[in-house]
């Protein structure tokens, strides 16, 4: 008889994983996602795309807010799963990743035990690397810790942004995710402990805040360039334009760039355009051409489109 499965997630990510796992007639015994939340200008709550999946198709849901509070349990005991799967969802307790008979497991978006945290598709771009993937897991007390079960990898193109690699890594990440319900339900499954990484060499995947979304002008050009793609389309990169007749600031989210390299002598954030086609912006090293961007409060431009309002660059500085 098939595995009972309770699947728990909240994102787009999570919702491929889910569909398979439906489609391909796993017995699919409850869904737990986060409650809803406000959402927008409106403030008007908004549900997670898992939930919307559920809904959809006549899955039990449960929506905790507290992930150890008594009548949750009890519910997650009703449904009597044999493996929870987890897919970009919250730190599960002890009381709930060990519920199961055949453990829980988790999809991480890179090659643990690198990239350890909340946003290793962006990180991993943000920090140049050529290669990423995706990791099945057995969960335990510790952040993305637990034991490995499968991996698959891929090379990140120069030119690509974590909104392509993100696609790319749902797809995958969702094969792999089937590849380990069948191994634990024919019990092939062999997890292997996380090798140890020596503290130095070791890279995580911190959450994105604020602070790192902004762009440091003094960085080379090629840093900024990974940040804006490694940010794209979602949260994006911001940079702040200093008018210096009126010495205001107008905050720009920057979506797409192009890399130069070329040596220069310009004060970083300095702008350089013929007003019409291009606008290169110098770095500590090199320049950052960009190709779309955000003002605030306005939809996104492309570059001709923006300097087509824009006046008197000669006045404005990136800083």
């Amino acid at each position: 008889m098939p595995l009972r499965i309770v699947y728990m997630g909240t994102p787009e990510f999570a919702v491929a994983p889910l569909r398979a796992l439906f489609d391909g007639g796993y017995r699919i015994a409850g869904v737990v996602t986060v409650p809803d939340r406000p959402a927008g200008r409106g403030r008007r709550l908004q549900a997670s795309a898992v939930k919307t999946f559920a809904l959809t198709h006549g899955l039990p849901l449960a929506q905790p807010e507290h992930l150890c509070d008594d009548e949750f349990l009890r519910r997650l005991r009703e449904w009597q799963a044999d493996v929870f799967v987890v897919v970009a969802f919250r730190m599960l307790p002890e009381a709930v990743f060990s519920m199961p008979p055949c453990g829980t497991f988790n999809l991480h978006a890179s090659l643990l035990p690198q990239y350890r945290g909340a946003a290793p598709i962006n990180r991993a771009i943000m920090n140049g690397e050529k290669q990423t993937g995706v990791t099945t897991f057995f969960i335990d007390k510790n952040m993305d810790t637990g034991c490995l079960i499968f991996s698959e990898s891929t090379a990140i193109a120069d030119d690509e942004n974590a909104g392509q690699l993100h696609d790319r890594l749902m797809e995958m990440g969702m094969r792999l995710v089937l590849r380990t319900v069948d191994a634990i339900a024919d019990g092939t499954v062999h997890a292997v402990p996380q090798p140890l990484i020596p503290e130095g060499e070791r890279k995580e995947a911190p959450k994105i805040t604020k602070e790192t979304r902004q762009i440091d002008w003094h960085q080379p050009a090629e840093a900024v360039y990974n940040r804006i793609r490694g940010l794209s389309p979602s949260p994006a990169a911001t940079a702040s334009l200093l008018h210096r007749e009126t010495e205001t600031v107008t905050p720009i989210k920057i979506l797409a760039a192009t890399c130069d390299n070329m040596l220069h002598d310009h004060q970083p954030g300095t702008l350089c355009t013929d007003g019409k086609r291009f606008l290169k912006v110098a770095c500590g090293r090199g320049f950052i051409a960009i190709t779309h961007l955000q003002p605030a409060g306005k939809q996104v431009m492309n570059i001709t489109e923006w300097l087509a309002g824009f006046r008197r660059p000669e006045h404005c500085l990136f800083i």
